[in-house]
This record gives structure tokens, C-alpha cells and sequence, in this order.
């Protein structure tokens, strides 16, 4: 089990020093997938970027998930086309549906990033990071807006996932690196001694943490102003 998701982070930077020569850029999925990932970041010296997913709900049950959608830069969709088939979900409904969500990634997007411009993806590695995985209809969402960004390499790394919700993501990332893998996951909390929420100020204070130890260590690398 991990303490809380920067023990997450920190033991899953461990498993991903091979990837800081390819001078990576971290992705972290908010809200729970910022904390992860600012550890992993930190252990590799790499930039910490996000991307926003909401998942898609079905009309009067928006617990029961019909899909994901992710990145207002980048959209992309994912759908779980046999529960829209089982619960009938009315294709005007759907298109409202990925609307709301798209207006509300682009809501968190601005509040994330407090003005600051998203980083480019194009021709980087990517290391993509959450704070689990149970079925992994959001995270592929995430996947695809990656790739659609333009990133050259991407890698999926996160603390713990079934195996065979990995083996069905395999198609979509280049790799993934996975703490823990156990065959039944029932929640992904019950791997976390603490999984208390993570709150927007918490995203908002790591990103900018993250920006500032970026900033600094470039002041470091170019003590003349050099570029």
C-alpha cells in the first residue's frame, strides 16, 4: 500500500529514471493524478503539464459512465458504445452531454493554469500519469489527447492497475510502468492509507511549485542568460 499519493509518486519516479535523458514532460490527470505526478517530475527533473478529463454521464445516473472526454485544446472521446446501447441514451443527449463537459475541462484548464500558457507536446516524450486505474475508459480518453498533441513517445505511469485493464491499454501507449498490479481491484483507494480528495488549491499550489523549481533550474543552467 502507499502512505498517500506523493509516496505514490515518489516510489513510481523510482521505476521511470531511465526516461530522463529523453528529457520527458509530465502529464498529470487532475485532480488526484497532480500529486503523483509532481513526484515523478521532481524525480526526473521534468516539467509538469496537465490534461483535464470528465467522464461522460448517463441521463439521470451520471455515477454510470458512458464514455470520457478529455482536453479542451485537444479534444477527444472515448465511448462505451454497449452502455449507451443498454441504457438508451438518446444521441442529443450525448452531444449535450460531451458540451458540458468540454465547458467545464476548459473551466478547470483556466483555473489550473492561473493564465499560463499549456506546454507544447509535439515531438516529446510524454509520461502520462494518474493516480490509478480501474476500468481505464478515462485514461485512454487522456491517451488519445496526447497523442493528438503531437507527442512522440508516450508512456502511461501510474501506482496501481489490473492487469488486464494494462494489457487492454497497451495499444495505446508506447509503455506503461505500473507499481502495483493486483488482479481485483475493487477501488483504487484501498491501496492508499490516505486518498483523501484532492482539492483545486492543491493543484493550483503544485503546479505552480513545479513552475517555480522549472524556473530555477533553468536560471542554474544558463547563469548568463544564455538560451
Amino acid at each position: 500500500m502507499f502512505r498517500d499519493r506523493a509516496d505514490a509518486g515518489r516510489r513510481l519516479g523510482a521505476m521511470l529514471g531511465r526516461y530522463r535523458d529523453e528529457h520527458p514532460i509530465v502529464v498529470a490527470v487532475p485532480r488526484g493524478g497532480v500529486p503523483v505526478g509532481f513526484e515523478v517530475a521532481r524525480a526526473l527533473g521534468a516539467p509538469l503539464e496537465i490534461v483535464v478529463v470528465r467522464k461522460l454521464g448517463a441521463p439521470g445516473e451520471p455515477e454510470l459512465g458512458i464514455g470520457a472526454v478529455a482536453d479542451g485544446d485537444h479534444p477527444e472521446t472515448v465511448l462505451n458504445r454497449d452502455v449507451i446501447r443498454l441504457a438508451g441514451v438518446p444521441r442529443a443527449y450525448l452531444e449535450r452531454e460531451i458540451e458540458r463537459q468540454l465547458a467545464e475541462i476548459q473551466r478547470r484548464q483556466t483555473l489550473y493554469r492561473q493564465g499560463r500558457e499549456a506546454a507544447g507536446l509535439r515531438d516529446c516524450t510524454v509520461i502520462l500519469v494518474d493516480d490509478g486505474i480501474a476500468t481505464g475508459g478515462s485514461i485512454r480518453a487522456a491517451l488519445r489527447s496526447v497523442r493528438r498533441a503531437g507527442a512522440r513517445r508516450v508512456i502511461l505511469a501510474v501506482p496501481v492497475a489490473p492487469p488486464d485493464t494494462i494489457e487492454a491499454l497497451r495499444a495505446e501507449a508506447d509503455e506503461i510502468v505500473c507499481v502495483l498490479t493486483p488482479e481485483y481491484l475493487g477501488a483504487i483507494g484501498e491501496f492508499y492509507l490516505d486518498f483523501s480528495q484532492t482539492g483545486d488549491a492543491e493543484v493550483i499550489r503544485l503546479l505552480q511549485e513545479a513552475r517555480a523549481v522549472g524556473a530555477a533550474t533553468d536560471r542554474v543552467e544558463t547563469p548568463h542568460g544564455g538560451v
